[in-house]
């Protein structure tokens, strides 16, 4: 089972929730969770343990001088701007590299040939006996996120129940978290921005064919406009976590709310349960 916690923007309490679950169902199952946060992954921070590091490397072009006769093919394929070839010389700017392979290719007298360039690693993790982090960290300056998250993602293929949070946003990194998951929690706040985002989000997981259910945090009690879009769109709202004084000073302090207070617990586990009920309803 593949669960993705995703919002449309930052600061909504999406790893606050990924966090709590994680740590309410591990009591009672082994619970896999995936960072794909990879820019700012933070879960490490809740579950801090020793990391054993996997470097994630991609394939970038290099270039025989001494072959090269600077026809400038293999510049004229780039769409990225990654590789420039002058009368004389290249310039090559390996962040705008996306690894397609294309100017070895295109390249006429098999001048090109490809190396490995790290960008990132993947931080594998166990809190607890039926606890696993696994954290992808993308290089600072680095661009190229999905294939940190891929690899992170396939550490954790098989494992029965993996919850994945992902960054914010629809952009590229979302959409490779949400490949291939099964129920998708979209976490919100009760603010016109947070309404504008969360529908980016829904829109990008119905795209995908991913059910999903919605969380608002941080409710002030003024929630109509989520509940009237949620229920226009038929998207169930799984939980409401209230704008409270407690709450905030728990999480504040780094604290989780499941551990803090045991209601909390039971309300996560129950946030569990009813994601998998509309999960096999939508199947």
């Amino acid at each position: 089972m593949k669960i993705v916690i995703a919002s449309g923007k930052g600061g909504t309490g999406k790893s606050t929730v990924v966090a709590n679950l994680a740590y309410s169902l591990a009591e009672r199952q082994p619970v896999t969770v995936v960072d794909c946060d990879v820019e700012e992954p933070n879960l490490h921070l809740f579950f801090p343990a020793p990391s054993e590091d996997i470097q994630v490397t991609v394939r970038i072009p290099e270039i025989d001088l001494k072959r090269c006769n600077f026809c400038g093919a293999c510049g004229d394929f780039c769409r990225y701007g990654a590789l420039t070839i002058f009368k004389d010389r290249h310039l090559f700017l390996p962040e705008l590299c996306h690894s397609c392979g294309g100017c070895q290719l295109v390249c006429p007298i098999g001048a090109i040939h490809e190396i490995d360039r790290e960008i990132g690693v993947v931080q594998c993790r166990s809190p607890s006996p039926s606890l696993t982090l696994i954290s992808g960290v993308l290089n600072e300056g680095e661009v190229q996120a999905p294939p940190v998250i891929k690899k992170a993602k396939s550490l954790a293929e098989g494992q029965p129940l993996i919850l994945y949070d992902a960054s914010p946003g629809i952009a590229c990194p979302v959409i490779e978290t949400l490949e291939g998951a099964d129920f998708c929690i979209l976490v919100t706040e009760s603010t016109p921005f947070g309404l504008h985002d969360m529908e980016l989000a829904y829109r990008a997981a119905k795209e995908l064919d991913i059910p999903a259910g919605v969380v608002i945090n941080r409710s002030d009690g003024e929630d109509e406009s989520i509940q009237n879009f949620c229920a226009a769109h038929l998207i169930p709202v799984l939980m409401t976590i209230p704008f409270d004084r407690q709450i905030a000073a728990i999480q504040n302090a780094g604290g989780l709310i499941a551990h803090e207070l045991p209601e909390w617990k039971q309300r996560f586990t129950e946030l569990f349960q009813k994601t998998i009920a509309h999960m096999e309803a939508a199947t």
